[in-house]
């Protein structure tokens, strides 16, 4: 009897160890609730207040909720932590009457002192924010009406001025975390009211996010009231060469900017979904010097423009995902892609239009000169999104009608910034992200911090100051840019190539992925894993 029961004993102690090994090899609940995001820039800072990284609010735009949310479908606003808002006559107060059910996630009540601290950080100069400080616009005074109630008064008329407030940059965070770990910490214990809460940045690594279980003031933007997935975790893959491998190793559930040839070939595995986004904002561009010749004359600029065979480039470099731009400016509810489209591929137009300013090959070299100096041409190109590739294209097709062309690649922002400052060059690349056409004015006015074509035309300024304060109609709005389009394209400013497609690919398991009206940010609360 002894001798059986010793048997039964060893086989009921196998039986443990077989399960206890079983289950150790198996995804336990927490495992298979966490997501891994990848991230294709580590930015050098991750506060929003204060940076102004578009990949940060890919993470961020989930911690941080906003007074008012854009909806991505109907181009409308709708409320957030603001559960109603008043425009006067005049557009020189807004008024908002806020939520009275929502707490920090570090319990902080959320009012309209906390909004007041936000609106203040944010303006302090002592903190050097890089970005939204400036989509306040005019801001004058925040005035604390009530416990829950705030009015924002401007110097003038900002039509912007809701768009702004609905993006992550001017996300409210706890007032008791900015008190507690000062301007240069903040970053790395960030405190909002959203759906997830922030749980640690490592730069160059890693940052995890919580699922917020207090989460119940979602916008009507989310589908779902609450989070499904637990944890996300977002790691960085700067080299594009390496997302894809990332996602077939099954290292990351999800990735944005996939080159266009790994998006083409994991798009036919039925393991995998691709989304293509597209981004609001300017295109792929290329602004021309009008301060240095030969590109201050607007015929040699039409000449350019024409000799540039973009549905090539486009198809070349970035194959079905994307369309050639037509205009300085796309967004759902700004589409000024159909007015006055740029001037089709056309090397004959452009050959006697150089001819007519005088540029002729006058020894048959195959390089044009007038007065004794050649045609020469020198383009600076950003070093991100394929532009370089793009800009060799150009060179090529410049190169056809008679130019010597240079090409300079900027290793950086800071480079290209200051290769522009220098001012030696015909044509420039850059381009922003936003949605709201305004971000325009600095490229276009007179004064515009990246008014890099020089150009400079009263009338245009003025055209855009009024399309930025003409806040209480839409209508109104576009019919100004329209007309500043026209104004464009006969100036001859630039050469827009494609707007941008974000190539987003994720794992089948993951359901739900769809993204915020700005396009970089992925709406997390409404993710699911499929099991």
């Amino acid at each position: 009897m002894k001798s059986r029961l010793q048997d039964l004993t060893l086989i009921i102690a196998l039986f443990s160890i077989l399960f206890l090994i079983t289950a150790a090899c198996s995804k336990g609940p927490e495992e298979t609730s966490t997501l891994v995001y990848g991230l294709t820039l580590a930015p050098s800072g991750i506060d929003p207040h204060l940076n102004a990284s578009s990949e940060l609010g890919i993470p961020l735009r989930s911690v941080y909720d906003t007074l008012v949310f854009l909806n991505p479908e109907t181009g409308k606003f709708v409320p957030g932590l603001a559960e109603s808002w008043t425009i006067s006559p005049d557009g020189l107060t807004y008024t908002f009457t806020l939520r009275r059910d929502v707490t920090f996630h570090d319990g902080t009540p959320f009012n309209a002192q906390a909004v007041l601290a936000n609106l203040n950080r944010i303006r302090d100069p002592n903190n050097h924010s890089q970005k939204a400080v400036f989509m306040l616009g005019p801001l004058e005074e925040v005035e604390l009406i009530d416990d829950y109630k705030v009015a924002i008064h401007l110097s003038e008329p900002y039509a912007p001025l809701l768009d702004s407030l609905s993006d992550v940059y001017l996300g409210m965070a706890s007032p008791t975390a900015f008190e507690t770990w000062g301007t240069a910490e903040y970053q790395f214990h960030q405190v909002g009211t959203g759906p997830y809460r922030f749980v640690e940045y490592i730069p160059n690594d890693r940052l995890t996010l919580a699922h917020n279980p207090d989460y119940a003031w979602a916008p009507s933007i989310y589908y779902q009231p609450q989070a499904d997935i637990q944890n996300i975790i977002f790691r960085f893959y700067e080299d594009s060469s390496t997302r894809a491998l990332a996602l077939e190793s099954g290292e990351i559930d999800i990735i944005g900017e996939v080159p266009p040839h790994e998006a083409s070939r994991l798009s036919v595995n039925a393991d995998f979904t691709l989304y293509p986004v597209s981004i609001p904002g300017q295109p792929m561009q290329f602004f021309f010097n009008t301060q240095l010749a030969p590109t201050d004359d607007v015929m040699v600029r039409r000449a350019l423009i024409h000799a540039v065979d973009r549905q090539y480039a486009v198809t070349t470099v970035f194959g079905v995902y994307s369309v050639v731009a037509q205009s300085p400016f796309l967004a759902s509810t700004f589409n000024l892609d159909s007015q006055n489209p740029t001037p089709d591929y056309d090397p004959k137009t452009a050959e006697a239009l150089l001819e007519a300013a005088g540029w002729t090959d006058e020894d048959g070299d195959g390089i044009r000169s007038k007065n004794n100096i050649p045609l020469e041409l020198h383009i600076v190109s950003p070093p991100w999104g394929s532009n370089s590739e793009v800009a060799q294209l150009i060179r090529a097709d410049w190169e056809i009608i008679g130019a010597r062309v240079t090409l300079e690649i900027a290793s950086g922002f800071g480079p290209l910034k200051e290769i522009q400052t220098q001012g030696k060059y015909q044509a420039i690349g850059i381009n922003f992200f936003g949605t709201d056409p305004d971000l325009l004015r600095s490229f276009y006015s007179s004064t515009g911090l990246y008014n890099w074509t020089g150009f400079s035309d009263p009338k245009l300024d003025q055209l855009l100051l009024h399309a930025s304060q003409t806040s209480l109609d839409p209508n109104e709005r576009l019919r100004l840019y329209q007309q500043f389009v026209s104004h464009v394209q006969e100036e001859a400013l630039l050469l827009p190539i494609r707007f941008y497609v974000n190539l987003v690919v994720a794992s089948k398991r993951v359901e739900g992925l769809h993204f915020s009206a700005q396009g970089w940010y992925p709406i997390l609360i409404d993710l699911r894993i499929s099991h």
